[in-house]
Parts: structure tokens; C-alpha cells; sequence
């Protein structure tokens, strides 16, 4: 695939989704030997479905609706498996609510999925952002969660970091929608194993409000490759600006480029800035929820 956003766009190779899910698989399973714990089999299934969604969209364009549908099937081994607690962990305390977690369930795994899936828009953005989130999701388990759910997030930090030495810029290699979807559906699934959904809702943020921008501008799901007015515009000197088509989707990229033109290095920096922030508030959000809970 070839990096446009680079002077000759060069080919970068994609996916990288087989040998994420493979380095995962293979920490995961010495865990699961060690343990004996079958949430570590139901994340690895939900993960392994929502790769096999993004593979399918990497080799062929599928319509827009495709992949938050599909991945409602990658949040049913969750259910199953029953990895759930029955209670909603909030900052306050916890809200019993045992038959309205399915749904959210079902829809936090799609939610998950496409918002990363979304975000990865420049080199490193993804694997970057994740990295940086799931800071506030290991003190949450550490605080209120299972200890051996966070062994089981160790495996997926050590394959982000691998991955962000090729993924960062420039890049050698893109996830494409195989990488993206598994590691946003196994972020999701440890977020609800661990207890830790409002925590992990908070530190997408950024990647969550580029979704709903662009899902409000355009008005309906539609792959971003389908677009016929895009969001910036690539400027001969590589850097790159808002585009002032109105008809153009609002992405976090798009008001980023407001004040000005940017690189993309520079535009990688802004969203890690902005990621740090959401992922700070998640911080003080479990120091609160310690700080109640501990009295």
C-alpha cells in the first residue's frame, strides 16, 4: 500500500493484523496453561472474530454498515463466557444491572472496534494511542479489578509496543482494518473484564468524538475510501489542511488543522497530545473512585 502522505508514496506493507493476533495468541495461551482461566479463551475468540472481520475488509471493500454489525458477533463469546460482573463499576460505586449489561455489551465491542479503527489515519496513530490508554486501564485493574486479568493485559501491551517500533513514523508497516479491529475488540473486552468501561470510555474519548463528528457530518455509516470530498488536503509541500469543502466530513483531524497547516508528524504529536489529556482525566477519575472507596 502506498504511504500518500509521504514525497514519492512509498509502499508500505499491510496488513499487519495476522502477526498481532499471532504474537497475542501465543502470551495469551502460556497464561491460560499457567491459570486455567477461560476469560483469557473468550477474549482471544472475540479478538480472533473481530480480526477476521478486518481481513475481509482489507482484501475487498465492504459497505459501510459491515464491520459495526459484524462485530457485534465478536462481543457474543464475551456474554457466553460470562466475563461480566453483573455491575457497572461508576466513580461513586457500582450500579447492579444485570440484564442491560448485554446490550451494552454488544455494543461496546463495535464501539471499540471502529473508533480505533477510525483514528488510524497516520503513522503510529493507533498503536500509539492505545498504548497510552491502557495506562488508566492497568491501575484500574490493579485497584478494583482481578489480578489475573491483568496478566492477560500484559500480552497485549508487549504486542502494541513490538508493533509501535514499525508502526510508528515513518512507518514499515500498516495494521490495516485486520490490526485495527482486533486490538480496539480485545481493548474493549479487557476493559470489561477488568471492571473498567467508564475508565476506558473516558480515555477514548478523542477517537470517540472523531466518530461521532464524522458520523454526524456525513450523516450516515459509509467506509472512509468512499468519500468523495475528504476532510484535508495534501499540499505539495507533504504538509496538510482543513478542507474548506462543505460538504466535507468533521473529523479530529479536520479541527486539529484549523489553526493552520501541519505535518503529519506534527498532526501524530497533536492526537498523542490530546490522548494524554483524555487518559489523565481517566487517572484522576480512578484516584477519586479509590479515594470513595477506600473510606
Amino acid at each position: 500500500m502506498n504511504d500518500n502522505h509521504k514525497p514519492n508514496k512509498p509502499k508500505v506493507p499491510r496488513p499487519a493484523g495476522p502477526i498481532l493476533l499471532l504474537s497475542i495468541i501465543i502470551g495469551e495461551l502460556i497464561l491460560y496453561f499457567i491459570t486455567g482461566n477461560l476469560e483469557i479463551i473468550s477474549i482471544l475468540i472475540t479478538t480472533s472474530i473481530a480480526f477476521v472481520i478486518g481481513i475481509i475488509d482489507d482484501f475487498k471493500i465492504m459497505p459501510g454498515w459491515f464491520k459495526p454489525a459484524a462485530l457485534i458477533i465478536a462481543s457474543i463469546p464475551l456474554i457466553l463466557f460470562h466475563i461480566y460482573d453483573n455491575e457497572l463499576n461508576v466513580i461513586f460505586g457500582s450500579v447492579f444491572i444485570p440484564i442491560l449489561y448485554i446490550p451494552l455489551i454488544l455494543i461496546s465491542i463495535p464501539l471499540a472496534g471502529n473508533t480505533i479503527n477510525s483514528i488510524d489515519v497516520f503513522n503510529g496513530v493507533a498503536t500509539g494511542f492505545l498504548i497510552i490508554t491502557m495506562f488508566p486501564i492497568v491501575i484500574s485493574t490493579f485497584l478494583f479489578g482481578d489480578l489475573e486479568i491483568l496478566m492477560f493485559e500484559m500480552p497485549f501491551i508487549a504486542a502494541l509496543l513490538g508493533f509501535y517500533l514499525f508502526h510508528r513514523y515513518p512507518s514499515r508497516i500498516f495494521p490495516g482494518d485486520s490490526g485495527t479491529l482486533l486490538m480496539g475488540a480485545m481493548y474493549g473486552a479487557l476493559a470489561i473484564a477488568s471492571k473498567s468501561e467508564i475508565i476506558a470510555i473516558i480515555a477514548l474519548l478523542p477517537a470517540i468524538m472523531n466518530s461521532f463528528l464524522f458520523l454526524i457530518s456525513v450523516r450516515k455509516i459509509v467506509e472512509h475510501r468512499q468519500l468523495k470530498s475528504r476532510p484535508t488536503i495534501l499540499n505539495e509541500d507533504f504538509t496538510l489542511e482543513a478542507s474548506k469543502d462543505k460538504y466535507a466530513p468533521i473529523t479530529l483531524v479536520r479541527l486539529i488543522l484549523l489553526d493552520g497547516k501541519l505535518s503529519e508528524n506534527q498532526i501524530v504529536m497533536k492526537i498523542y497530545k490530546l490522548v494524554t489529556f483524555s487518559s489523565s482525566i481517566a487517572l484522576i477519575t480512578i484516584l477519586i473512585q479509590w479515594i470513595l472507596t477506600t473510606k
